[in-house]
């Protein structure tokens, strides 16, 4: 059996786990690579950082894709392009602004911020990450859910989190806000 087919059972027998254990691999490799581009030769990387980047992935944001994406297609089952243009849509307006600020929220928590500088962090962070974010996630999210099965929705978009998450690693290891 090849790592395919095994997967995709993985996906029918324990469709949560795996999903999870995915977003915590990508989520996982995507900071080492984020460190890796950003660190001098005399820098050594930061494994406790891709621990809780891999734990972001394995306990929020795997379930979270789950229940998202298996959401939208019940409530929108089509992949017509206004349907597509729907979940799109309301994918930006949500999901994608209530993940990234989980995962301000959550990092900046693991990093000793106090909840006025997490508070301060996400008036700094948030809007200039959500902002970017408006140009390379709808073309990744239009691809998803016009041609991807919802079982595979997940795993295609960790994939494009991916490059992503090297930017939100990179935002989240910023100095702490401070008030100007």
């Amino acid at each position: 059996m090849g790592f395919l087919t095994w997967y995709l059972k993985m996906l029918d027998v324990r469709p949560i786990i795996t999903k999870s254990v995915s977003a915590g691999l990508i989520y996982g490799a995507a900071d080492l690579t984020a460190q890796s581009v950003t660190m001098r030769a005399s820098d050594s990387l930061y494994l406790i950082r891709t621990l809780r980047m891999a734990v972001f992935g394995l306990l929020f944001l795997g379930p979270a894709q789950h229940v998202w994406f298996n959401f939208l297609g019940r409530i929108l089952p089509k992949r017509d392009m206004a349907t597509t243009f729907k979940k799109l849509i309301v994918g930006q307006l949500f999901y994608g602004p209530s993940c990234t600020a989980v995962f301000f929220t959550y990092n900046a928590f693991l990093q000793g911020e106090s909840g006025r500088e997490i508070a301060l962090r996400l008036r700094r962070d948030l809007l200039p990450t959500l902002t970017g974010g408006l140009m390379y996630w709808p073309l990744c999210d239009f691809f998803t859910y016009k041609i991807i099965p919802v079982h595979l929705q997940p795993l295609i978009n960790s994939a494009f989190s991916f490059m992503w998450t090297i930017y939100l690693t990179y935002m989240a290891s910023l100095e702490k806000a401070i008030k100007a």
